[in-house]
């Protein structure tokens, strides 16, 4: 199956705005909802698929910023465009610094909004296919054995099988053996492919470095 259709998520509390800019994605062939607030928002199902928000700065209770400041938090990464009447610097800074595509004053072109929402669009792609392999050789590693990890760990920091099995005091036959089976069930072709997949998964084979 392939991936779900992108999304693009308008919250603004202007109806009509709102409904421009969802006429607007769809003559583009882009799927869009719409919320009013921030509440309606987090309490929807989040979409399949690659997504992007279009936020309104300033809204009843609370704020785009707000929103923002909460999905950090969350660790969700959606990628955010702001949109607002009445800018300011920090604002704008505030934005950007937590990590926003753009930040749009109203009025603004339809062709600004909608190269925004196709970088906001490419970078969740991005960001999903690199999860999707992260997750792909997290399971590889969990099927090593003990053993296995721990002669990957040292394969990849440039260890020779006699350094190995003299460091972790096995044979250096028993060495080749876990080395061919890890390589086999991580699907690795190389040490240097290895050694990406390990980068891949830094901090969890920081963890698994205390034996």
């Amino acid at each position: 199956m392939g991936e779900a259709n992108p999304s693009v998520l308008v919250i603004d509390d202007d109806p009509e705005f709102r409904d421009s800019v969802v006429r607007l994605l769809r003559t583009v062939g882009l799927d869009a909802r719409q919320f009013s607030s921030v509440p309606d928002f987090l309490e929807a199902d989040p979409p399949d698929g690659p997504t992007c928000l279009v936020l309104d700065v300033r809204m009843p209770g609370r704020s785009g910023l707000d929103l923002q400041s909460e999905l950090v938090a969350a660790n969700r990464q959606v990628p955010i465009i702001f949109i607002t009447a009445y800018a300011d610097v920090p604002m704008t800074v505030q934005a950007m610094k937590g990590g926003a595509i753009e930040f749009l004053t109203k009025p603004f072109r339809d062709q600004d909004l909608l190269d925004a929402i196709d970088a906001g669009l490419t970078r969740d792609r991005a960001r999903r296919e690199s999860d999707r392999v992260v997750a792909a050789i997290r399971r590889r590693l969990d099927t090593l054995s003990p053993r296995e990890t721990e002669v990957m760990l040292h394969v990849v920091t440039g260890r020779l099988n006699k350094q190995i099995a003299n460091d972790i005091g096995i044979a250096e036959s028993t060495v080749k053996v876990h080395r061919t089976n890890l390589m086999r069930k991580m699907k690795a072709r190389s040490v240097p492919e290895l050694t990406r997949m390990a980068d891949c998964l830094n901090i969890k084979l920081q963890q698994l470095q205390n034996f």
